[in-house]
């Protein structure tokens, strides 16, 4: 695989989360259930530095090139300076975190948790918790395109929220899929956001409210495979747009990671299978690489652990399968 790399001090627990830098398309922060967040240079296969949480991390993000922020169940904001190799605590939610956002224009940072909360939090203000805003259940899942925040949480309940009028969701919505939402990824061209649940399912949703836009929404089965006449369905962990070419790639317990067309409806690829389910993935900036984590995500229980392979990160360079047919450029 020679458009592949593996990264050299993997976590030594399951992956979390895997993000790319907002500016430069070879630095990768690595999550994990090992209790830390890991820093990469993809280019040269280099970790160069890795940051302490006293629980298993759940979630991590930058805010430029040098600073990151990342959260879990020890239930403490962490700011991580990348230059300095230095941790600082911003604040505390009083259950686990499990996703972040960074919204540059604004200098915020966006924080969900299973204590029913989002917070915003300035890290240079002497007081960095900026507000909290009251949710009816656990958050599972946040993103974010332009000033559109969508929140997933427990229950199957959806909030989307204008970033600069937190009084109140400028919309709530249920899940068109049956079951628990694992994976959720906005848009990159701010028209809507994709969903994926537990049932090997995949939703594509769109903001606008209108009965016009809200007629194509539609969901779809993926990451299941029939085995001996039996149809075996596995969770789809995780979800990422490309930044470019508004496609988005897919990624499962079964191990494999999809590329889909949603507009025409279509698979442009699967890449081969890999040895452990991927929890996460992520394109970089500019679009050429993706990057994968595959480890074990505890869906045989203690079973499964027992013949569970080593974590492993992959940095795989990306080609023309992530183009929508007949690309011309928009």
């Amino acid at each position: 695989m020679s458009d592949q790399i593996e990264l050299a001090s993997p976590p030594f627990d399951s992956v979390s989360s895997v993000k790319f830098s907002p500016s430069n398309p070879d630095h990768l922060l690595v999550s994990s259930w090992d209790t830390t967040v890991r820093f990469y240079d993809v280019a040269t296969n280099e970790h160069k530095s890795k940051y302490d949480h006293r629980a298993a991390v759940l979630a991590t993000c930058f805010s430029d090139a040098t600073h990151a922020y990342s959260g879990g169940l020890d239930t403490s904001v962490r700011e991580l300076d990348l230059q300095a190799e230095k941790v600082s605590h911003l604040g505390q939610h009083s259950d686990a975190i499990s996703s972040m956002n960074f919204v540059r224009e604004q200098n915020v940072l966006i924080t969900g948790s299973w204590d029913r909360t989002i917070r915003f939090w300035d890290p240079r203000a002497a007081n960095p918790q900026q507000s909290s805003h009251d949710l009816p259940e656990r958050v599972y899942n946040m993103d974010l395109v332009n000033h559109i925040l969508v929140v997933a949480m427990a229950s199957r309940l959806f909030h989307i929220y204008d970033i600069r009028q937190m009084d109140s969701p400028a919309q709530t919505r249920e899940s068109s899929l049956k079951f628990m939402t694992r994976a959720l990824a906005c848009m990159s061209d701010g028209q809507g956001y994709a969903t994926g649940s537990v049932e090997g399912r995949i939703a594509v949703e769109y903001f606008d409210p209108s009965p016009q836009a809200q007629e194509k929404k539609y969901a779809f089965k993926c990451h299941r495979q029939m085995i001996e006449d039996t149809d075996h369905v596995w969770p789809v962990n995780a979800l990422a747009f490309h930044p470019v070419y508004n496609t988005f790639a897919s990624g499962g317990s079964d191990g494999t990671v999809s590329i889909w067309d949603y507009k025409s409806k279509k698979r442009l690829r699967q890449y081969h299978k890999y040895s452990a389910p991927v929890p996460s993935i992520a394109f970089n900036c500019d679009g050429t690489k993706l990057a994968i984590g595959a480890s074990y995500t505890w869906d045989e229980g203690e079973e499964g652990a027992k013949t569970a392979g080593p974590p492993a990160v992959y940095v795989k360079t990306v080609g023309d399968e992530v183009k929508p047919k007949g690309w011309t450029g928009s």
